[in-house]
């Protein structure tokens, strides 16, 4: 196929993104297919910036087995309000991700929380590396952000464990081919992903898959019943629906 003409290089385009669609990421059964708000598959050194609303539920996916998630979340009106890796895990007196566990903001509110997860290798500790953090700049600047906007990050399917004398070492596996993270958000937020190798290992990554449907029946799930983790919920309610009946008034 040529494309020495605009004729030629149009036909070219769309092969592409004709092939580009076969290889999207495969969508939840049980998620009515209407509900889906995006759907895209990140390849390998690639990034993706996508706003979700309230009562959204996200699934990061790892089709491969290689993939590295670097995740950024900030909230989407108003930026300055963005993850706080630190309190995420100082509040619940837990370093390493799970169910049920919140991602915190700055403010003490729940961004979103890990609802499900079948892979078990994450990371709070190391934040993004170098390749991870130029990704995140890059799918920031499309959000209006800047660079001293991306801040640490969590990152899910490379695990860290913290040993005896404090040294950081990579627990080794992703959870596997297939394994997934769902994450339900609780306030508008902006999701930055970067998939790109982790600090401590170069392995090079394979793509990651990301999922989105609108979910709000599940804000009313109770995933964690410490009394850290329902605090944090009261606060983010409260200050959403105090916001909601300022936009009325």
């Amino acid at each position: 196929m040529t494309t020495a003409n605009t004729t030629g290089a149009r036909d070219h385009a769309r092969a592409q993104a004709a092939a580009a669609a076969d290889f999207g990421p495969e969508l939840p059964a049980d998620v009515d297919s209407t509900n889906i708000t995006v759907a895209q598959r990140i390849p390998a050194g690639g990034y993706a910036n996508v706003v979700l609303a309230r009562g959204t539920r996200v699934r990061l996916s790892d089709p491969d087995g290689g993939a590295c998630a670097h995740v950024l979340l900030l909230r989407a009106e108003s930026p300055w309000e963005r993850l706080n890796v630190a309190d995420t895990v100082k509040v619940p007196w837990q370093a390493y991700l799970g169910v049920g566990h919140p991602l915190l903001s700055d403010q003490g509110r729940v961004l979103a929380t890990v609802l499900t997860d079948t892979s078990g290798s994450h990371d709070t500790l190391c934040g993004p590396s170098p390749a991870a953090r130029q990704g995140l700049r890059m799918a920031g600047v499309k959000q209006g952000l800047e660079p001293r906007d991306i801040g640490p990050t969590v990152s899910f399917f490379r695990g860290v464990r913290v040993e005896t004398d404090g040294a950081l070492t990579i627990t080794g596996g992703t959870g596997g081919a297939g394994a997934a993270v769902e994450l339900l958000v609780h306030l508008p937020v902006t999701l930055l992903v970067a998939n790109a190798e982790h600090p401590l290992d170069p392995t090079p990554v394979t793509p990651l898959d990301l999922v989105a449907w609108s979910a709000p029946a599940d804000l009313a799930l109770s995933p964690n019943s410490d009394p850290e983790y329902l605090r944090a919920v009261e606060n983010t309610e409260q200050d959403w629906h105090a916001r909601t009946l300022e936009a009325r008034a």
